[in-house]
């Protein structure tokens, strides 16, 4: 079965941020450039939400890949969007 990790909807903003700065620390985040497909919506959970799952991805798709201080969310459902895919490539 396939996974995704996004944000959870209840999470903080500073969860968020912290979120995507360790995760795209570790990964390749330059989808969520402007212009890039990622990038809209352009708010902090869409962005959270896929900088979280690149992380998830590229890590083995393990559930503690995906848990960022209980602010990630395993999720079966692809939640890839017009041209922004979340499937690791």
């Amino acid at each position: 079965m396939k996974t995704w990790c996004v944000a959870k909807p209840s999470s903080d903003q500073a969860a968020l941020l912290d979120n995507i700065n360790y995760a795209c620390s570790h990964v390749d985040c330059r989808v969520l450039s402007s212009g890039c497909p990622c990038y809209s919506p352009g708010n902090l959970i869409n962005h959270a939400s896929v900088a979280m799952n690149l992380y998830y991805q590229a890590n083995g798709r393990n559930y503690w890949n995906c848990n960022f201080k209980n602010s990630g969310l395993i999720v079966i459902t692809n939640p890839s969007y017009g041209n922004c895919y979340y499937d690791y490539k």
